[in-house]
C-alpha cells in the first residue's frame, strides 16, 4: 500500500507508514465509484435495432439448419419451442461439435447450447458488453416477455460503439 503522504511502498494492511509514520488505517477503504451517466450507459438494447432472430424448433436436422444459417448469412440460430428459447446454435457450434459427423443424421438438438444467457431487450448496452465478456459469448439471445425478439452481437455492439464515438 502506497503512502499517501510520502509515497512509500508499504505491506498491505499496514496501519501506519514505515517510513514517514503517517496513519494508513483510512487509506484502504474503498471509496464510493464516480458517478458517470454517459449516453452508452443509458442506451438500451432496442437501440442497436437488432433484426428478428432466425429461429428453428428442436427438432430441425443440422444440415437445414447450416444451410439456412448461410442463406441468411447468419452467424447464429435460435432454438425455439413453443414460443419459448431453449437453446442456440452458432457457427462456433457447427465447427467445434458438428463437424465430421452425418449432419443429415442429427438434430440442432443435438449440438445446440441449451438454456443460454440472455438479455432482455430494454437491458442497458453495459449489461450485454459485461455479459459478452465474462462468459465470453459473440451471441446473446434478446428476450421480450420470454420470448426471442433478437440477437445482439459482439459486431453489433463494436459498430455500435465506433459510431457513437465518432
Amino acid at each position: 500500500m502506497l503512502c499517501p503522504v510520502c509515497g512509500f511502498d508499504n505491506l498491505t494492511g499496514t496501519e501506519v507508514c514505515d517510513n514517514c509514520g503517517a496513519d494508513l488505517a483510512g487509506s484502504d477503504v474503498p471509496q464510493a465509484p464516480l458517478s458517470f451517466q454517459g449516453r452508452l450507459l443509458g442506451e438500451h438494447l432496442d437501440d442497436l435495432g437488432a433484426p428478428p432472430p432466425l429461429t428453428v424448433s428442436p427438432d430441425t436436422p443440422v444440415d437445414v439448419v447450416i444451410a439456412r444459417m448461410q442463406e441468411a448469412d447468419s452467424d447464429c440460430v435460435l432454438v425455439v419451442a413453443d414460443d419459448r428459447l431453449v437453446g442456440i446454435f452458432t457457427d462456433r457450434d457447427a465447427v467445434v461439435k458438428a463437424a465430421g459427423k452425418r449432419l443429415d443424421a442429427f438434430h440442432v438438438r443435438d449440438f445446440m447450447t441449451p438454456d443460454p444467457v440472455v438479455l432482455r431487450h430494454d437491458d442497458p448496452i453495459a449489461i450485454a458488453i459485461h455479459k459478452m465478456a465474462v462468459g465470453g459469448f459473440r451471441h446473446i439471445p434478446i428476450l421480450d416477455g420470454g420470448r426471442p425478439t433478437g440477437v445482439v452481437t459482439a459486431r453489433d455492439v463494436f459498430h455500435h460503439l465506433a459510431e457513437t464515438i465518432d
